[in-house]
């Protein structure tokens, strides 16, 4: 699917200080977060920025940031080298890499006035797998939000990028099971809470419409 990402990009740009006021922890939800956070990281690294992107949906486009790089007459050897990514394929691996964060992010040529951006792909979709049991989802979650809330205090900056994740664990009839519904809709209910601004991301013929979001109904109380 080829989205309009530069007019949403546009959009997004407008609303956000990348001179280092706005919410460290923004979160984007629904279609196209792949092609949008490859294209977000690749824009970040043409303006001169550090970038790391955890990458738990297994969704990063590189060839996103090349594009990136060919329409702005910049090689796209010199934007990669600026991104620094990690993919994470369990939720242990996602949690071992938020907790590592600030080492293994040494790789990239820190200042002293700008800390790299952290771009977090499905931050939830990881802890989604049904033989880990809810006993030991829920701290390993907790702990990694924490982790990442700390990180944010040395004066990182994170944008989530959340995209819909039920259809990776259908069933072979595809109904998605009744288990991965439910913690879903806790784990998304638990991001929205934590998160400082939140952008609801859907396309819509040939735009991608973006609106502001507390809690979406589908997460509400009632709705559990």
């Amino acid at each position: 699917m080829n989205l309009p990402i530069r007019s949403w990009f546009d959009k997004v740009m407008v609303q956000l200080d990348l001179g280092g006021s706005f919410p460290k922890r923004v979160l984007f939800w629904g279609e196209g977060m792949g092609g949008m956070a490859s294209y977000m990281a690749g824009w970040m690294a043409g303006n001169g920025m550090e970038v790391i992107v955890l990458d738990g949906a297994n969704r990063f486009d590189p060839y996103m940031v090349s594009s990136f790089a060919k329409k702005a007459l910049i090689r796209p050897e010199r934007l990669l080298k600026r991104i620094l990514i990690a993919r994470a394929f369990t939720c242990y691996q996602m949690a071992t890499l938020i907790e590592r964060l600030t080492s293994f992010g040494g790789g990239i040529r820190e200042t002293s006035l700008r800390k790299p951006y952290v771009l977090l792909l499905g931050p939830i979709t990881p802890f989604l797998d049904e033989e880990v049991s809810e006993r030991e989802i829920w701290p390993l979650f907790e702990r990694t939000l924490k982790r990442i809330g700390e990180i944010g205090r040395q004066g990182f900056s994170f944008f989530l990028f959340q995209p819909p994740v039920s259809f990776h664990f259908s069933s072979p009839k595809g109904r998605v099971g009744r288990g991965v519904e439910s913690r879903e809709r806790a784990l998304m209910k638990r991001l929205f809470r934590f998160s400082d601004l939140i952008w609801k991301i859907s396309l819509e013929g040939e735009e991608l419409q973006i609106k502001s979001e507390i809690l979406p109904p589908f997460l509400a109380p009632c709705s559990l």
